[in-house]
């Protein structure tokens, strides 16, 4: 197979080209890379036209000698590219297409593997965006999964830009990772997918073995500080103590020691002459001292029934 060589001053254009054919060899999987290798060497050659332009038979009886030099030209353009073409396709391939002009080749491939692309990477994607990583799941695992979801889908030579693919793997990661999230965004510093890998596999290490009461994330915290303060008893106030402490003062003012109230009267002591079995107001001694005028009555420490 020969090339022309279009500026006719680089003696080494046509195994440039020789070099570009054999770059990308259709197999029914890699059309869009292929055929966008296709258009570059027949851009080059000035002979794209015929992938998209139909080579229609004339009647040289009745056509004009433009005419029948156009269809000449178009037809030997025609065959060259259709070499092209066949000598990038896989032996399979090869015999379904020998036959065919470039333009009908081309649309039939469209047809074919052009729309299965599409469909294909419809259901790569809805998957990639779908998929969380479950708990007790390696995270390397987990990686390796997303990473075939990227590697097919620029195999299908979609421009995928790989900020996009951490951003739906960051996604991805359970709640335990939220931190981690959070200081990833934080970083301003480049990372790539194995870069993000060893990172998340370094996370993944330090989360082993840590119960979320001992190493709380920040969004768990509130959580635990409701737990903790059940286990919490609430102080006595100071002015409660203060008033029976004074309650439990003789009449000479001198203080006794605290006692502990009890709404039993068996149970209780006075505390006026602190015996028990019974309260203040109730104390022998406490109403004949009131009655012969040798104490105030006071109510303040005692409790109403």
């Amino acid at each position: 197979m020969s090339f022309n060589n279009a500026s006719g001053s680089n003696p080494n254009g046509s195994f440039t080209l020789m070099n570009l054919c054999g770059k990308v060899t259709f197999d029914g999987s890699n059309f869009n890379e292929w055929i966008r290798n296709i258009r570059m060497i027949t851009r080059y050659e000035d002979k794209e036209y015929v992938l998209d332009k139909e080579l229609k038979e004339i009647d040289e009886t009745t056509a004009t000698p433009q005419e029948i030099a156009d269809f000449r030209a178009h037809e030997r353009d025609a065959t060259k590219v259709a070499c092209i073409m066949m000598a990038t396709m896989t032996a399979e391939l090869q015999k379904s297409y020998e036959d065919f002009y470039p333009y009908e080749m081309h649309q039939d491939l469209m047809e074919r593997y052009h729309q299965r692309a599409r469909q294909e990477r419809y259901e790569i994607i809805c998957s990639m965006i779908t998929t969380m990583m479950k708990d007790g799941e390696s995270v390397t695992s987990h990686m390796q999964k997303m990473q075939r979801y990227v590697d097919r889908l620029l195999k299908l030579n979609v421009n995928f830009p790989e900020d996009l693919a951490i951003d739906i793997i960051l996604h991805s990661l359970p709640s335990c990772y939220d931190q981690f999230r959070m200081t990833y965004h934080m970083n301003k510093e480049e990372v790539t997918l194995s870069k993000l890998q060893g990172l998340l596999k370094t996370a993944e290490s330090g989360l082993k073995g840590k119960s979320v009461a001992i190493t709380p994330t920040p969004n768990s915290t509130p959580v635990l500080a409701i737990g903790k303060s059940r286990g919490r008893k609430r102080k006595r106030s100071s002015k409660g103590t203060k008033a029976r402490t004074l309650d439990g003062s003789s009449s000479s003012g001198t203080k006794k020691g605290f006692i502990t109230p009890s709404s039993d009267p068996k149970e209780a002591e006075c505390f006026y002459c602190h015996e028990k079995a019974y309260w203040k107001r109730n104390c022998p001694k406490y109403q004949q001292d009131v009655k012969d005028g040798k104490v105030k009555p006071n109510h303040a420490g005692t409790k109403k029934k």
